[in-house]
């Protein structure tokens, strides 16, 4: 099966040797997305700005696989402080919506760059 990877020119470049997302067959799976600008400078401080920032790269990421939000059927949160479970959930809501992916919200002890939020996801064509 041939592998192909999906880079946006408008998302966070990667922080080390991975794609952002790669494709194989009718599935696309979409590396954990951080609160980065197009520099690679954290946006945001709080929960729910970095939740939104890392929502929106995304969206850049898959609409580079010709893929759009309502695609994906899996994400995975990774959370600094399970405290912000609450205000993440709020941004989410705003970029999904029904039936909603299915979805796995863990508390982690470090994130890269030392952010609040990581979002991985795997959508389907």
């Amino acid at each position: 099966m041939k592998k192909v990877a999906y880079v946006s020119p408008d998302g966070a470049p990667a922080v080390g040797p991975y794609s952002p997302a790669v494709g194989a067959g009718d599935l696309v799976f979409v590396s954990g997305h951080l609160p980065l600008d197009s520099e690679g400078k954290i946006e945001g401080y709080t929960p729910k700005d970095q939740a939104r920032k890392a929502l929106e790269n995304m969206r850049a990421t898959l609409t580079a696989a010709g893929l759009n939000m309502d695609d994906v059927v899996k994400t995975t949160i990774f959370l600094h402080d399970m405290d912000d479970f609450g205000a993440v959930n709020e941004i989410y809501a705003e970029f999904f919506t029904e039936p909603y992916p299915a979805r796995s919200t863990v508390q982690v002890v470090r994130l890269p760059k030392d952010v609040r939020v990581e979002i991985e996801a795997i959508a389907v064509r």
